[in-house]
C-alpha cells in the first residue's frame, strides 16, 4: 500500500483573504477568497535574514482547490508535507507555495475570464500576484503549476499573460479538446434531458441534496461550457450555459465548437506559442493510459512546440490520469531551480 506521511509541518502556514471585483460572477459565488500559503523552516530562514524567495502558485484540479491539498489524507502527502521533505532532501529549493480556493459552485475552475465564472485569468495576475509581492518579499519570478484543469490553467494563462509568469508546470492539463470532450457530448446531453434542458440541469443539480455518479461530468461539461462560450443571460436562461451540441440529434454546432477550440492549448499555440519563449521553463508531462485520453492532445502539442521552436521538457509516464500527485515531486524541483 502507498507509505503514509506522518511528518508534522515545521515551516510557516498563513491563511488570508482578499477580495476583488474581477470575481464576480452569475453563480452568485463569494469574490472574497482565502489563500494558504506555506513557508518551509528553510525558506523562513532566508526571509528572517532579508533574503527574498520565489513564488510557486498551485492551481487546482476540478472538483477540488488549494484547501483540499492542505488536509490530511490517509496514505497521502499533504502539499505542505512535500514540500517540506523536498526541500530538507536538498531536492529542491525552498520557495512561497501559494494554495488558493478556486473553486465554483459548478465544480471547478479552468482559470480563464468568464462572466458566470469570474475574471479568474486576470486575477490570477492583477489581484492574488500583486497581494503576494504586498505580503511577501519574493524575488520576484512566479510560477503556475497545476494538474488536469490547474495543468491547463497553467499552461493557458502562461500564453495569455507571457510575461506574468516565469514559470509553468502542467501535469496531464487539458489539451486536445477533439478527444477529450467532443466523445462525451452524447452521454452529457442524455443527462442533461432528463432534466428538460441545460439551463434547467444546472439549476436542479445545484438545488440537490447530493450529486449522483453522471451529475459529476454532466456538471464539468456544464462549467467548460460556462469557461469556453459564455452566452448572455435570458429569462430562460439565466446563467447563460449554452452546449456546443443539439440536444435532441447529438449533432456539433460548428460556431459553438469553434468557441471551444479557441481555448484548447493545440490551437492557442499556433498563435500564442511567442510568449512561451520568455519562460524559465515550460514542463508538460501526461500518463500513457489517461482516461481522458489528453495523452494524445499532449504528444500532439508537444511536437508542435518543438516544430515552432519553443523549448520545452516533455515526459509521459506508465500511469493514468488519477494517484499522479508523485509527479509534483519532479515539477517541484524544476520550478524551484528555475525561479532562482
Amino acid at each position: 500500500m502507498p507509505k503514509h506521511a506522518f511528518a508534522p509541518i515545521k515551516g510557516q502556514i498563513n491563511r488570508w483573504t482578499m477580495d476583488s471585483n474581477l470575481l464576480q460572477n452569475r453563480l452568485g459565488d463569494p469574490t472574497e477568497r482565502e489563500i494558504l500559503v506555506h513557508i518551509p523552516p528553510e525558506g523562513r530562514t532566508i526571509l528572517e535574514q532579508g533574503g527574498s524567495l520565489p513564488v510557486m502558485i498551485y492551481l487546482a484540479p476540478f472538483t477540488s482547490s488549494g484547501h483540499a491539498r492542505v488536509g490530511w489524507k490517509a496514505f497521502a502527502e499533504t502539499l505542505p508535507q512535500r514540500h517540506e521533505r523536498l526541500v530538507q532532501s536538498g531536492a529542491m529549493d525552498p520557495t512561497i507555495l501559494v494554495m488558493p480556493d478556486t473553486f465554483t459552485t459548478l465544480g471547478g475552475n479552468q482559470f480563464v475570464d468568464s462572466p458566470i465564472l469570474g475574471q479568474w485569468s486576470t486575477w490570477l495576475k492583477d489581484a492574488l500576484k500583486p497581494e503576494i509581492m504586498e505580503r511577501y518579499a519574493t524575488n520576484g519570478n512566479f510560477a503556475l503549476v497545476g494538474k488536469s484543469s490547474g495543468g491547463y490553467g497553467a499552461l493557458v494563462n502562461a500564453m495569455l499573460h507571457p510575461t506574468s509568469w516565469q514559470a509553468v508546470a502542467c501535469h496531464s492539463g487539458d489539451v486536445g479538446f477533439e478527444t477529450m470532450f467532443k466523445p462525451t457530448f452524447a452521454e452529457t446531453i442524455t443527462h442533461v434531458n432528463r432534466f428538460g434542458g441545460t439551463a434547467q440541469y444546472v439549476k436542479n443539480v445545484r438545488a440537490a441534496a447530493s450529486l449522483s455518479g453522471p451529475d459529476f461530468h454532466t456538471l464539468m461539461i456544464c462549467a467548460m461550457a460556462a469557461s469556453y462560450d459564455p452566452r448572455e443571460p435570458s429569462a430562460s436562461n439565466p446563467l447563460g450555459i449554452h452546449l456546443p451540441v443539439d440536444l435532441h440529434t447529438a449533432h456539433i454546432e460548428q460556431e459553438a465548437w469553434q468557441k471551444w477550440l479557441n481555448f484548447d492549448p493545440l490551437v492557442m499555440v499556433e498563435s500564442m506559442h511567442a510568449g512561451l519563449n520568455n519562460l524559465r521553463l515550460l514542463m508538460i508531462d501526461c500518463g500513457n493510459n489517461d482516461q481522458y485520453h489528453i495523452q494524445y492532445g499532449s504528444r500532439n502539442i508537444v511536437q508542435r512546440l518543438s516544430e515552432l521552436g519553443v523549448e520545452h521538457i516533455w515526459e509521459e509516464f506508465d500511469g493514468t490520469h488519477s494517484g499522479i500527485d508523485h509527479r509534483l515531486d519532479h515539477s517541484f524541483a524544476l520550478l524551484s531551480k528555475h525561479l532562482r
